[in-house]
């Protein structure tokens, strides 16, 4: 029988091929990681064609906009609606994290340290030198920890549904509330019934998909169990009060208000501790999912927080 959410995959890579951006994949140290990635055409070669002499002035480089998805899906199904509101204006680079889609490594690093490694390491190789990021929820982590430790890499940060660090506490609380004993029992459902648990937390407007269709998500979406759980402890650090970094960029805190894994009022909190450098920004009637569930607005938002960061540099009407 023919999995429903695989077959919908070729008109997916269809509308990311219409906004103008190609797969390809990095191969990385230590050998055996590699993280497959979405990037803009024109930054790959083409073959056997012979470059024409042209009068035309280069074009002005766009910005960078690097999209780093959440812990439910890999890149281009989390950005589905992003990648063509911004490919106009932006370079967007879609990754996925290792152990997502086709990203892999055999080192048995599963800290969001070492995601963030490998992520500036295949950036620097597809010729990145400068970016905004956009993460979230554990995208959000991993963001966040790639503006800590390149400041010279990362221009500014877009955060949707997610934490500096993720101490025992918080998790424990949050778990709790939600009534799960582990992240993974939230995260990595292996039911139908887990799965719209999933949904129902994750989502304001609550949705109904056929079982069917909940069955072929479970199949395509949920890969490499082992490795995601691991990547799920690792998350947990035991220091109650972790050091907040000190970062040089424009952090923006784009939320949905109605979140139920990290609410609103934990995003208002983060903004208290990051400081002057932080904005929030909150998106009425959109849960944990607010990118997926009110699209445009969360665009529209998006696209004038990148205004504000690249002021001198897109034209914006």
């Amino acid at each position: 029988m023919v999995n429903l959410v695989e077959a919908q995959k070729p008109l997916l890579h269809g509308l990311m091929k219409m906004a103008g951006i190609r797969p390809t994949t990095v191969e990385l140290e230590p050998a055996g990681t590699s993280m497959s990635f979405w990037v803009p055409a024109e930054t790959l070669p083409k073959p056997n064609k012979k470059k024409k002499p042209s009068n035309k002035q280069p074009l002005k480089p766009k910005p960078v906009v690097v999209l780093i998805h959440g812990f439910a899906a890999e890149g281009i199904v989390t950005w589905q609606f992003q990648v063509g509101a911004l490919s106009k204006e932006y370079s967007v680079y879609v990754p996925d994290l290792l152990f997502f889609g086709k990203s892999c490594t055999g080192n048995t690093d599963r800290s969001p340290t070492f995601q963030a490694e490998c992520l500036a390491a295949a950036l620097a190789k597809l010729g990145v030198t400068r970016c905004t990021l956009v993460g979230f929820s554990y995208g959000g982590m991993v963001a966040f920890k790639l503006a800590e430790l390149w400041p010279d890499l990362v221009e500014a940060v877009v955060v949707s549904g997610s934490i500096l660090a993720m101490t025992e506490s918080i998790s424990e609380a949050e778990l709790n509330r939600m009534g799960f004993k582990s992240s993974s029992e939230l995260l990595l459902p292996t039911s139908v019934k887990g799965l719209k648990t999933l949904l129902k937390i994750a989502t304001h407007k609550k949705l109904w998909f056929p079982d069917r269709l909940h069955k072929d998500y479970l199949e395509v979406m949920f890969t490499n169990r082992k490795e995601r759980s691991e990547l799920l402890e690792a998350l947990v650090i035991a220091k109650q009060n972790p050091d907040i970094p000190n970062f040089t960029q424009k952090i923006h805190l784009l939320w949905g208000e109605n979140d139920q894994i990290f609410t609103m009022e934990i995003a208002q909190q983060m903004k208290e501790k990051l400081g002057d450098k932080a904005s929030y920004e909150g998106i009425k009637k959109a849960g944990h999912l607010v990118h997926l569930e009110r699209p445009c607005v969360y665009n529209r938002c998006l696209k004038r927080f990148l205004a504000s960061v690249y002021a001198d540099g897109v034209d914006h009407k």
